[in-house]
């Protein structure tokens, strides 16, 4: 929906938001569902003034606006997976998927999608994301009382904050974002495209990952699944 409003002419930050999603689209193809009354699913329009190239920033921007709204608003400490999944105990909460409309020469706009848990028990997930999924009412336990309105708002007023702020100080929110990051310094196993075991060491300026393997060579991830030890179930 937010394709078809962005060619139509739509304005930068427009949001559109659903209440139940069947047939929603993560990664390399993936399902992403949204039960009806348990979560957040939305699509927002992004009409940056950057070239297409720098569009990585905009990711690791977005997923640390995120991650930030969900500690402050419910006090729980919640880590980033590069690039973009919010990791509460090992388990995810939060995905997002950015696309790019445009082309290499001029980036028209992004959609951003974001799907949050956020009311989901244990037993509405599929008895395989069972050991990988988590919702914000999950981690905060009986004292849960926030809304799915509560968090909606929180992240929009913080994803609105920080694409402003990434034109003049990137840097600095490229810092909190390390900060932030369950990946660096662990464990992890690169599929999809990029078939590397090995130690994650930083991410750069443009948003790709740096994994160092047993031989000491050093691999830049610019796409591809990473599983990290200790989270979402790799042991």
């Amino acid at each position: 929906e937010i394709r078809r409003l962005a060619e139509a002419g739509a304005k930068h930050g427009t949001v559109a938001i659903t209440e139940e999603q069947t047939m929603g689209k993560g990664r390399r193809g993936r399902s992403w569902l949204a039960e009806a009354g348990a979560g957040i699913a939305m699509s927002f329009l992004l009409k940056p003034q950057i070239e297409a190239q720098n569009s990585s920033m905009l990711t690791l921007v977005t997923a640390l606006a995120v991650n930030e709204a969900i500690c402050e608003i419910t006090g729980i400490r919640a880590k980033i997976k590069w690039p973009n999944d919010i990791v509460i105990s090992g388990r995810k909460v939060c995905g997002m998927l950015l696309e790019m409309g445009g082309d290499l020469e001029r980036l028209k706009f992004i959609s951003a999608g974001i799907g949050i848990n956020v009311l989901q028990k244990l037993e509405d997930f599929p008895e395989d994301l069972r050991e990988k999924a988590g919702s914000l009412a999950l981690a905060g336990g009986k004292g849960f009382s926030l809304t799915r309105t509560d968090v909606l708002c929180a992240c929009l007023s913080a994803i609105e904050q920080a694409v402003e702020l990434c034109y003049a100080d990137y840097p600095a929110l490229l810092e909190e974002y390390r900060a932030l990051s369950i990946t660096i310094g662990s464990e992890i196993v690169a599929s999809g495209g990029s078939d590397v075991r090995g130690t994650a060491i930083d991410i750069n300026e443009n948003g790709e990952l740096l994994v160092r393997d047993a031989a000491g060579e050093v691999h830049v991830l610019r796409t591809g699944d990473v599983s990290v030890r200790g989270v979402m179930g790799y042991v």
